[in-house]
């Protein structure tokens, strides 16, 4: 079986505060959808949130804001699964809670792992 990273994307949305229901709804959407692929055994790394602060590092020591400079989309997460094959893989992308969320989309990519 192969490795995938799905990658979680939206358009920036700031600090949204949800109401406790609100909140609750939410986590629990992703929580169903975790815990069905991970019933698979396919969940490899569950999901990780990525904040709004960061810094990106470029050549010649240059350090800019922000991971992202001018893009309407930010990734705001991944986790990474197992799956026989990419086709595989984008089926278990359907149903994720991110397609929920106003131009969510998830990029499905492949893990090649590093020998060292």
């Amino acid at each position: 079986m192969k490795e995938f990273a799905m990658i979680y994307r939206s358009e920036p949305m700031g600090e949204i505060e949800l109401t406790p229901e609100g909140n609750l709804v939410v986590s629990k959407e992703w929580e169903n959808w975790m815990g069905g692929i991970a019933a698979q055994n396919k969940l490899v790394s569950p999901g990780m949130r990525l904040g709004n602060e960061g810094r990106t590092v470029k050549p010649g020591n240059i350090i800019t804001n922000g991971p992202y400079a001018e893009v309407k989309e930010i990734v705001g997460g991944l986790s990474v699964f197992r799956a026989e094959s990419i086709e595989e893989a984008l089926e278990l992308a359907k149903s994720c809670p991110m397609l929920n969320v106003a131009d969510g989309s998830v990029e499905v990519r492949d893990i090649i792992q590093m020998n060292g």
